[in-house]
């Protein structure tokens, strides 16, 4: 993806914020909005696709209307979107950040703007506080303490980045210093390395022989990101990055390397026991080696660090210390999933209902991938807002399904749905078409304000057709605690039931989390994994997901997408046959 895909990406989000706060007519808000996560996710450079095919090349991307097309072109060639400044003129722009808290819409932030004054984001918490907001019309109480909780989770998530983020940026500033002839060795470090689903500050670190670190250095700092230069050393260097990433670059030499890469990976904890372990056996434990007394004895790899205070390599997952010491050294840790495991992706959408992608060109991907399948589960019927399939195009779309299928070779679309759990509990499509698809994800997405939706997941696993339920706790990790659900509940249920529980891998929500599924492991709930893909430029997720089960202490047979087709056709017809509707 290239630089200004991400910033026209901003910028129609932003003006899609401004235009809903403004009360403009809602389908263009979510042209705006729609067009912004294509972009952002668009796999090719936005200008080179304009420079080789002009208008008509945008044009022919989904979700880029003529409108829009024009705008992008706008910016392209002066910088400039003016429609973007005309409508950013109207509108306090500190306030529109505010529209990511949960509670928080458009028309509350109007009000308070007209019959307040607010015009800033200090200006709304102090209406918050003193009272003022709550007594304007339609607040109350308890949406009141609503905005204080979405309000502390925002500010809370802000000072972090979501992996899927950050994943992008770094794989990048990765791949190309590490073509640099004075690179021997490099790695991000980290809560990033350990894939939790946010990170704090972003690290990397960089083998080489002294003296060669001025000229790496220079060559991190003048990378094409770069928009602001913090420091520049002989061993360290800082920038600004997309002008809102600050990474750090530390170049150490090759016989410290290992220990450097331990230490910076953490977890804190992790490392404090390993050094309390240390230690015992009169050793010292440091960025720059393992020591006994002046003489090192380990520090050029990982391996060796471990190796020298008597565990085995820890995958930098598991460095959490939640167990994963004494697992170690009892020799019992375990043969985690890799990340090329998956035999295929659980969770994909199509141009049918609110993708981008047409079937053929997602049967595409999945073959230069290498995957044997992806399930092709878009909305169902009640899903308005995202284009749900009512029957006849649900019986559309299988056809168009079984059509393609004949042409492939060695890869076959399954015929799935994300079919919504009613509000009490029910399916919002007929056991009868259900008993037609090979994999069936039931998913809440829409829930009363404080709702506890524990009984609603639970009669959904009494289905014998529902194989999964999907990002069963509702979350998005920066702006959305997701609905109130007794998971260990869900867990049981799922075990008693044979439903898997889904991983969705989507960077927004990597739900489950790596708690629930590692209790789901070890009550014997076996686990999907499946991006929830719009656009063919998010299938890369799976990564994430995969992370999470790696910090789940997940390993290939408990994820059942790491099983071939004709056993994982097996795997979906178990919980029918249990049911005795197979």
């Amino acid at each position: 993806m290239g630089k200004k895909n991400q910033e026209i990406a901003d910028r129609l989000e932003r003006l899609a914020d401004a235009l809903e706060f403004l009360g403009e007519i809602p389908f263009k808000v979510i042209a705006y909005r729609k067009a912004a996560r294509v972009l952002a996710d668009l796999p090719e450079d936005i200008e080179e696709v304009y420079r080789s095919g002009g208008m008509d090349a945008l044009r022919k991307i989904p979700g880029i209307g003529e409108g829009i097309a024009k705008k992008i072109v706008q910016y392209l060639e002066t910088g400039r979107i003016e429609k973007y400044e005309e409508v950013m003129a109207k509108v306090p722009g500190d306030l529109l950040d505010l529209m990511e808290v949960q509670g928080i819409g458009p028309k509350t932030l109007k009000l308070a703007y007209d019959k307040l004054g607010v015009k800033t984001k200090e200006d709304f918490k102090r209406v918050l506080e003193d009272g003022s907001l709550e007594k304007l019309p339609g607040m109350g109480k308890k949406k009141i303490e609503n905005i204080k909780r979405g309000l502390e989770l925002f500010e809370k998530m802000a000072e972090r980045i979501p992996l899927g983020l950050a994943y992008p940026l770094v794989q990048g500033i990765v791949e190309a210093l590490k073509d640099h002839p004075d690179v021997l060795e490099i790695s991000p470090c980290g809560s990033f390395r350990r894939m939790k689903e946010t990170i704090g500050d972003i690290d990397i670190l960089v083998a080489a022989e002294p003296g060669k670190g001025t000229e790496i250095i220079q060559a991190f700092v003048h990378l094409p990101d770069v928009t602001q230069i913090l420091a520049a050393g002989d061993t360290k260097g800082s920038a600004i990055f997309q002008d809102r990433y600050q990474v750090d670059l530390r170049v150490v030499p090759p016989d410290s390397y290992g220990a450097a890469l331990q230490y910076f990976t953490g977890s804190k904890a992790h490392n404090v026991h390993m050094r309390g372990l240390a230690r015992a056996q009169g050793l010292k434990v440091s960025e720059y080696g393992v020591f006994r007394g002046d003489q090192k004895i380990a520090g050029k790899d990982e391996e060796e660090v471990y190796r020298a205070v008597g565990l085995v390599w820890i995958p930098p997952e598991l460095r959490e210390d939640m167990g994963e010491i004494e697992a170690a050294l009892e020799g019992r840790l375990p043969n985690l999933i890799g990340y090329d495991d998956l035999k295929g992706d659980l969770h994909v959408h199509s141009r049918y209902s609110d993708g981008s992608a047409s079937l053929e060109e997602i049967a595409k991907y999945g073959i230069r991938r290498g995957y044997e399948y992806i399930a092709v589960c878009d909305h169902s019927q009640g899903a308005k807002y995202a284009r749900g399939l009512d029957l006849e195009r649900l019986q559309k779309k299988n056809q168009e399904i079984d059509e393609l299928n004949r042409k492939l070779q060695g890869f076959t679309l399954l015929k799935g749905t994300e079919v919504d759990i009613l509000p009490d509990g029910s399916l919002d499509y007929p056991d009868e078409v259900l008993a037609q698809l090979d994999y069936v994800c039931a998913s809440i997405h829409q829930w009363k304000r404080n709702e506890d939706a524990t009984e609603r997941i639970l009669r959904a696993m009494e289905n014998p057709y529902v194989h999964a339920i999907g990002h069963p706790t509702g979350r998005l990790i920066s702006t959305r605690e997701g609905y109130r659900v007794d998971m260990e509940a869900v867990l049981k249920k799922a075990a008693e039931t044979g439903t898997f529980l889904e991983i969705n891998a989507y960077y927004e929500r990597l739900d489950l989390n790596d708690v629930h599924t590692r209790r789901a492991k070890e009550l014997g709930v076996k686990i999907v994994i499946g991006t929830d893909a719009h656009q063919m430029g998010q299938l890369w997720l799976i990564r994430l997901g995969i992370g999470v089960a790696r910090r789940a202490w997940l390993e290939p047979r408990d994820v059942i997408n790491t099983l071939p087709l004709p056993q994982l056709r097996e795997a979906l017809l178990a919980k029918r046959r249990k049911f005795g509707v197979a």
